[in-house]
């Protein structure tokens, strides 16, 4: 009897001791369980937070890309805007080339139109014409060979023209036709101031004009006569000329003084027994004057 008490009282004993056990397995299987579930959580907030930095790192690297390629593609615009504006300016450049090379090419082309016309007129020995056209051809598109072949027969012409204008006018002084040997002479010097009868030409001018009455304009011809330095044998007779001229316009103290240096200075010429003469007729007009003042 006392074994079966001893035997029921251990199988008591392994049962608390059971129960006890199992109590603390549950409790630990329920930490177990509290603890996985609080790791399950941990990791899916790591799971969230590791989601939303893949979102947001592949948005700004999207974003990072995206600015590149707009950047690039700014970059390419400009490059391509101001190459094509650069070809724009090389365009206008060319056409207008084209249009001055055209212009250029119908300018040349009326020039040589022109030349032919002139070179006929030049054959046909047109000379006043010639000289007539030359100024307007000149400002045409000629070709150097052709302006200087040109120029070099409007020179001739102008000297031949001046040459005959001059002579004309020394027949008309001779026939006393003074008003129109001063155009002729005039007519000379214009067609060629460089001509070697130019100094005689103006002389002629100044007589011719002294023989007018035009006093004024005859002083001025005969002091340029004088003042040139090309002919100084002709000084003389434009002295004494300028002296005469003085004289009709009240200047007797110029037309003395002139007088005074052609005897001075040319003391062999053959004027000189009227220049004398000349002198003392002044001296005594100037002194008549004076006693009438």
């Amino acid at each position: 009897m006392r074994e079966v008490d001893e035997e029921i009282r251990e199988i008591k004993k392994e049962i608390i001791e059971s129960r006890g056990l199992v109590i603390k397995t549950n409790n630990l299987t329920n930490a177990l369980g509290a603890d996985i579930k609080a790791i399950a959580k941990r990791q899916a907030a790591h799971e969230r937070r590791t989601w939303w930095n893949s979102v947001v790192a592949y948005a700004l690297l999207g974003a990072a890309c995206l600015f590149g390629f707009r950047f690039l593609l700014d970059v390419s615009v400009r490059e391509m805007e101001a190459e094509k504006e650069h070809l724009e300016q090389e365009v206008k450049r060319l056409r207008s080339a084209v249009d001055e090379e055209v212009k250029r090419a119908e300018k040349r082309a009326q020039a040589e139109a022109k030349a032919v016309q002139f070179q006929e007129l030049v054959k046909q020995k047109h000379r006043a014409e010639v000289i007539q056209r030359w100024n307007g051809l000149n400002k045409e598109q000629l070709s150097p060979a052709e302006r200087g072949m040109f120029r070099d027969v409007v020179a001739r012409f102008q000297s031949e023209l001046s040459t005959e204008a001059y002579q004309n006018g020394l027949e008309l002084v001779r026939t006393g036709r003074f008003a129109e040997a001063t155009e002729s002479f005039q007519d000379s010097l214009r067609l060629d101031e460089g001509a070697a009868h130019v100094p005689n030409a103006r002389y002629q001018l100044g007589i011719a004009y002294q023989k007018l009455g035009k006093h004024a304009q005859a002083k001025l011809e005969l002091e340029r006569v004088i003042d040139q330095g090309s002919d100084k044998d002709i000084h003389p007779d434009a002295t004494l000329a300028l002296a005469q001229t003085l004289d009709e316009l009240g200047d007797l103290d110029g037309a003395r003084a002139q007088l005074r240096k052609l005897l001075a200075k040319w003391p062999r010429s053959a004027l000189i027994p009227d220049a004398r003469q000349y002198l003392g007729a002044l001296n005594l007009k100037a002194l008549r004057t004076k006693d009438q003042r």
